[in-house]
């Protein structure tokens, strides 16, 4: 029996659009290119700890970038580990009491155990260096009251200090 034109038309049709589909790369490359600009251009070396208006950050000229790890914030009244509150001070005078420091000594430590106790095995590097902690501070803070904090950091095992700072441009070798 003889088919029809239009018969053999839509045959050729259908064997043409049953094989299977074929995949466009052209535009999927041209997606990815634009993709991998965008990220170019869009990425940033600098990383922000955190912006807290009440703290006024010391100056430095600050090399390394800093890493994510445990985080203390000191305020004048209050101390955040991890941005959870773990003392404030019940003295009406501005700033650190020194008869507040065993109580806030002691709510430090019991945070830094219990912040150890969350993952206890360690990296190579952090049995090389100890643990890393940034404190994060306003430059009005004793210096002995920073002492006693890194020193409990390192009783517990936070060995690996940084301290957040704000970072200065550095000078040219012929400015002054």
């Amino acid at each position: 029996m003889k088919q029809s034109a239009r018969s053999k038309r839509l045959a050729k049709h259908h064997k043409r659009f049953n094989s299977g589909s074929k995949l466009n790369l052209v535009a999927l490359m041209d997606i990815f290119t634009i993709l991998v600009f965008f990220l170019i251009v869009n990425q940033s070396e600098v990383r922000v700890l955190q912006s807290i208006e009440e703290i006024k950050l010391p100056v430095s000229i600050a090399e390394e970038l800093p890493i994510e790890n445990l985080v203390i914030t000191i305020f004048e009244k209050t101390v955040l580990v991890q941005e959870r509150a773990i003392w404030q001070s019940t003295s009406k005078d501005v700033g650190f009491a020194m008869e507040d420091n065993n109580e806030f000594l002691e709510a430090l430590t019991t945070e830094l155990e219990y912040q150890v106790s969350k993952r206890p095995e360690l990296t190579e590097s952090e049995q090389e260096k100890g643990r890393a902690v940034t404190i994060i501070g306003d430059a009005s803070i004793p210096y002995a009251v920073l002492k006693q904090i890194m020193a409990a950091c390192a009783d517990t095992g936070y060995r690996n200090l940084s301290l957040a700072v704000e970072q200065q441009a550095r000078k040219k070798q012929g400015e002054g």
